[in-house]
């Protein structure tokens, strides 16, 4: 029996996998995307490879990966799917072949508790409210439990909790070899179990973290492989651009300004100048966020430049931040920490100086406002031939798989966004049966999405859906303006419980829609994907556009711009095809398993009326359409009998 054989036998309805999972059934694109992938790795020929929802393309990777025999890397898209991967799929595959295999989970050092730091923020009296002392007290006691030193392992204060930055270590903070709690560093630990597993899951985050540090020389994260598997391989570039870019913000500057204050009240209390120059740096950063206004937004550098109380602002943050390097270089010889802070302040005052003075034409440069800060960013235009340079660095076979990587069935897009050439290309179909399990209903009249009162419009074809569906479902949206919009419409027009994104974080208004059954959930780009509800809960999905990066985005606008130049056509290079893979991931919420079955209603009209929408068409599930409400009752009365 040859390897492939033994591979597709652990598939087979009375093989191994139909024995621990419930209520298995083999499916064909699951075995041959395995077969495929362990045919890759065998021939060291890189693959992209799409499985339609249901696939069930996870196992389908790790058993020829782990079966190889040889190094691999896992990266997925978020450190969910990640913690999901280690905890859930690994454990099935160890119970169903008798190889065995090492694994390892690794995430980015902000994931690990910092001793040293938790040590520091204990001793500090100041700047600390009632609830970050509670909170630090909980983590610190914590800490003397646990044993990876992995902050998920805390629900007691949540992952998004601000104390966590002073209880986690930064590249720019971290005092390496020199930090006292060296030994016991938890970050290192895992990372020398990396080095040491013959699986690594990690997160694209990380995996370009590791590649933009390469890159400038400080070594690497990740331990060499001979096969990197990237899963939600559709995020990846747009995750590479942003590593690969340059940034400096508020809070890194304030960062900064407090881990000095820190070592100075622990460390050098009789040099006053430097305390004033924290204190006098924290100021600048508030005046320069005043600079800019009150409105929350993104804009083009140029629009800076033409600022003048701006402009001085900036020069005079520059400054101080100057002043602060001055005064951290003279107090870097008293101890290890305030030499970190020292060269810390020299690394952000050197982004700073690159990013105003950047004329390369390499950079697209742009800032963004927030609430309380700011930040400044060099994206690069093109990565392709960075991501290439990588791939040439790890000599390994390289699998990039998802649901969403074709365009109307080819892979151009994805392939050229990332430098990829001479890759074998392969896509599998979903195993659902899309034609009965779910309907497209696109009525007509549907409103211009430049309609003033498209949103209105929109409700008002949605409402019947919606009283047809009872509710169970999900409302995206293309921007927060339009979701408001939206919510404040239903509030006295539905009949059914009604739940709006950033009103509580997503993980509990996600808890809060499963536990309902008959909710209708309003969401932008987040609940576009990777967001799983199977059975009825969720029987209808509505979309209100044609999911369209907007044009008016710096950062969107500088490569449609670059293009032009090129002589290339941006709508429908790279435009369209954004939007559809967008589109697909929207659409891919509504069928979840073989027994769901549901509505999409999609409420713009450009798909049947510009030319484009065919492109769209052609890259959807294949399922039945139609243009009358009447047939949505009749799918949820049949749904009911």
């Amino acid at each position: 029996m040859d390897h492939f054989q033994e591979l597709e036998n652990l598939f087979a309805s009375d093989g191994p996998l139909a024995k621990i999972i419930s209520g298995y059934l083999p499916r064909a694109a699951q075995v041959e995307m395995a077969v495929q992938i362990a045919k890759n790795i065998a021939e060291k020929q890189n693959l992209i490879a799409e499985a339609g929802t249901g696939t069930g393309k996870t196992i389908a990777y790790l058993l020829p990966a782990i079966l190889s025999g040889k190094k691999v890397i896992v990266s997925t898209g978020t450190k969910n799917l990640q913690d999901q991967l280690f905890n859930k799929d690994l454990p099935v595959i160890r119970k169903i072949i008798s190889v065995p295999f090492s694994a390892a989970l690794l995430k980015g050092r902000n994931n690990y508790l910092c001793t040293y730091r938790l040590h520091n923020a204990m001793q500090t009296n100041t700047g600390f409210s009632k609830d970050d002392a509670a909170a630090l007290a909980k983590i610190k006691q914590w800490s003397g439990k646990t044993k990876s030193g992995d902050i998920a392992e805390m629900p007691a204060v949540p992952e998004t909790s601000p104390t966590w930055f002073h209880a986690t270590s930064t590249v720019d903070n971290c005092l390496g070899q020199d930090c006292p709690d060296y030994a016991d560093c938890f970050l290192v630990k895992a990372r020398k179990q990396a080095q040491e597993a013959e699986i690594v899951v990690v997160n694209h985050h990380l995996l370009c973290a590791d590649w933009s540090i390469r890159e400038i020389g400080f070594g690497e994260l990740l331990p060499d492989a001979e096969v990197i598997i990237i899963d939600e391989a559709h995020q990846l570039a747009d995750t590479a651009s942003n590593f690969l870019g340059i940034s400096l913000s508020g809070k890194h500057l304030n960062d900064l300004a407090g881990d000095s204050l820190a070592e100075y009240f622990k460390d050098a209390t009789d040099m006053p100048d430097l305390r004033s120059a924290c204190e006098n740096l924290q100021h600048e950063i508030k005046n320069l966020r005043l600079a800019f206004g009150m409105e929350l937004k993104r804009g083009e550098w140029r629009e800076i430049e033409s600022n003048v109380k701006i402009l001085t602002s900036i020069k005079t943050l520059q400054k101080q931040l100057h002043k602060l390097t001055d005064q951290l270089e003279l107090a870097s010889v008293k101890t290890k920490g305030l030499e970190a802070c020292f060269k810390h302040c020299q690394e952000l005052e050197s982004r700073l100086q690159k990013i105003i003075q950047d004329n390369s034409g390499k950079w697209i440069r742009w800032y963004e406002t927030h609430k309380n800060s700011f930040t400044f960013m060099l994206t690069p235009l093109d990565i392709a031939s960075e991501f290439q340079a990588f791939m040439n660095h790890h000599q390994a076979t390289w699998i990039f798989t998802s649901a969403t990587l074709s365009i109307a069935n080819r892979f151009d897009h994805f392939a050229n966004g990332l430098g990829l050439t001479g890759a074998t290309c392969q896509s599998w179909d979903s195993p659902f049966n899309y034609s009965e399990q779910s309907l497209f209903y696109h009525p007509r009249g549907l409103p211009h999405p430049s309609d003033p009162n498209f949103t209105k419009k929109c409700v008002d074809f949605a409402l019947p859906v919606l009283q047809a569906s009872q509710g169970r479902a999900f409302f995206l949206f293309t921007s927060y303006r339009n979701l408001n919009q939206a919510a404040e419409i239903l509030k006295s027009r539905l009949d059914y419980p009604l739940l709006v994104q950033g009103s509580r974080p997503k993980s509990i208004l996600l808890e809060q829609f499963k536990n309902a059954g008959n909710a209708v959930l309003l969401g932008t780009s987040s609940f576009w994907e990777g967001v799983d509800v199977r059975g009825d809960t969720l029987s209808c999905v509505i979309i209100d556009k044609l999911p369209f990066s907007s044009p008016h985005d710096p950062v969107m606008k500088a490569r449609l711009h670059a293009m032009e130049k090129q002589g290339k056509n941006p709508f429908f290079e790279y435009q369209i095809p954004r939007a559809v893979i967008a589109l697909r991931q929207g659409i891919g919420r509504l069928i979840r398993d073989i027994n769901d079955r549901g509505i999409l209603l999609l409420c713009d009209p450009r798909l049947l009326k510009r030319s484009y929408g065919q492109i769209f068409l052609d890259s959807v599930p294949p399922m039945k359409r139609t243009r009358d409400i009447e047939d949505v009752k009749t799918f949820f009365k049949n749904q009911e009998t």
